[in-house]
């Protein structure tokens, strides 16, 4: 199982959106990632780094970031990447 954070901010109709991209993955592919969501609001250095680009899907191990905008297509690709890919050839 891989795990993602998914950066963004309550009200963040775009977050929501990529929330319901990610929900819809996941029933096709049950148990593949777990996802913690990180609010960005009150922490500057996240906002400064974050704000312009939420909502942006990160895998902790890598570290590599998917932000917005993407679709259903784009996601799928960039969490299979993550998946099966080492670091080094993942390009985001």
């Amino acid at each position: 199982m891989s795990h993602f954070h998914l950066y963004g901010t309550l009200g963040c109709h775009l977050c929501e959106e990529a929330e319901q991209l990610l929900n819809r993955w996941e029933v096709d592919n049950p148990g593949q990632i777990e996802l913690t969501h990180i609010d960005i609001a009150d922490d500057a250095s996240m906002m400064e780094r974050y704000g312009l680009r939420i909502p942006v899907i990160k895998d902790h191990q890598s570290g590599a970031e998917l932000g917005w905008l993407f679709d259903e297509e784009r996601l799928a690709e960039f969490l299979m990447d993550c998946r099966d890919k080492p670091k080094s050839e993942r390009f985001y």
